[in-house]
């Protein structure tokens, strides 16, 4: 199997339109011999039968990413949709199962919305805020099937397809998806707001979530062919980061995360904060959208999912797959963090970020690794923040200016530093 030598040849593999090509920031990442998780170490990691010795895999994704050719099936362990334990048997039971309960969704959501599925995009509101069908003037292109009384999930479900439809166009057909990819990450996307609505409520289904989600579905629907399976596996992502989407009237579900964030910053670099404070920033509000969407702008995308397999294999729990299982209901008040650990497995099983929390006993969920690679970029920017921001105007402008420029191997190996020095500040306050 080809291994890429410069970010050039692997930017190739990720083909972009020729009028999108200035608009595309430059790669970093660069897979390399003896540290990328290559086909051949990724095979040779499994038993006759099927089991996963994932402690070699987690290492060598920690060292080096993964194989653009084999990125989407790791991916699917890293995010618990598969047990590393698991034999190919019941990880083929498991994927026929899901494949089915993907055509059963699929099958509701275009009886209720035949355009669903057909590559079509709905463009204009199809139903009023009451639920009654909106007149189609390109003779019932939209046509609603259920005749039916509609309930207020099913009419709030309908009154979004338009919503995701404009972002997604005015984000990926600017950018690098084709047309394609695009109709299958809207089609996904509807999906799983229709399966799990309790987690998209009315106050979340703003601009600013449904772009959110986009980035971090469209990797999927590019490195996994088959529909489903895709589908699954952006389900998995959106269960790891469900909290930062919630919304109420009076809290944004992120905010836990700035809390921690701000927290950090006051332990290890206590100048800063004092000065964020004073420019009324102290609730840090400025990196919403890198927590969001796990700095997929602030990165290239290759970049961006390299970053991303490193942090999942960095907070990897052997338990994820089971957690997931026994809790499909993504409306409910667990979250990854009530993971049971089993002491009497090997540390190694875990990843790197997840095994030094447990060692030090700290349980402290809404410090991901995510926050502390937020508070590796406010180092970064340590100087000139203090030097230059005089106003929340000048500390997004100075932060903004990361965009395409963020070295993810750099910045990783910064989080943990700064993670290592938070917890023993942290120990020694207590």
């Amino acid at each position: 199997m080809m291994f890429f030598k410069t970010s050039e040849e692997l930017d190739s593999y990720y083909p972009v339109r020729a009028e999108c090509a200035a608009d595309v920031p430059k790669t970093r990442f660069k897979a390399r011999v003896g540290k990328t998780l290559s086909p051949r170490r990724w095979n040779a990691a499994f038993t006759e039968d099927g089991h996963l010795d994932i402690a070699a895999v987690l290492r060598r994704i920690q060292r080096g990413g993964v194989h653009p050719t084999i990125k989407g099936v790791v991916w699917e362990f890293l995010l618990g949709c598969f047990d590393p334990n698991s034999t190919y048997d019941e990880r083929n039971d498991i994927r026929r199962r899901r494949r089915g309960q993907y055509d059963a969704l699929k099958a509701v959501c275009h009886n209720m919305v035949p355009t669903i599925g057909s590559g079509k995009f709905i463009t204009t509101p199809i139903v009023t805020d009451d639920g009654h069908p909106v007149p189609d003037p390109q003779n019932s292109t939209y046509a609603i099937s259920n005749s039916g009384q509609l309930d207020q999930r099913e009419i709030q479900w309908m009154l979004s397809l338009p919503q995701i439809e404009v972002v997604l166009m005015l984000v990926f057909t600017h950018v690098w998806m084709s047309y394609g990819l695009i109709a299958r990450l809207y089609s996904m996307r509807m999906k799983l707001i229709r399966q799990n609505f309790g987690m998209f409520l009315l106050s979340m289904l703003g601009w600013t979530k449904i772009l959110g989600m986009n980035d971090i579905c469209s990797p999927m629907v590019i490195l996994i062919e088959h529909e489903a399976d895709a589908f699954w596996c952006f389900e998995r992502a959106m269960r790891r980061l469900r909290e930062n989407f919630r919304c109420t009237t009076s809290a944004m579900g992120v905010q836990s995360q700035l809390g921690t964030l701000s927290q950090i910053i006051r332990a290890i670099d206590p100048k800063l904060h004092q000065h964020l404070e004073e420019l009324d920033g102290g609730e840090y509000l400025f990196a919403i959208r890198m927590l969001m969407v796990l700095f997929r702008r602030e990165f290239s995308f290759v970049d961006a999912m390299y970053l991303w397999e490193v942090m999942w294999a960095m907070e990897y729990n052997p338990n994820i797959f089971t957690f997931y299982e026994e809790s499909m209901d993504l409306s409910s008040s667990n979250s990854q963090g009530d993971l049971k650990v089993n002491h009497k497995k090997m540390l190694k099983q875990y990843g790197k970020f997840e095994r030094k929390n447990m060692q030090t006993g700290w349980t402290d969920q809404r410090g991901a690794l995510a926050v502390f690679l937020v508070a590796s970029v406010l180092e970064k920017k340590n100087k000139r923040l203090l030097r230059e921001a005089q106003g929340m105007d000048d500390v997004v402008q100075i932060l903004g200016e990361i965009t395409g420029n963020l070295d993810a191997k750099k910045a990783l190996k910064e989080a943990l530093s700064i993670h290592k020095k938070y917890l023993s500040k942290s120990k020694k306050s207590s």
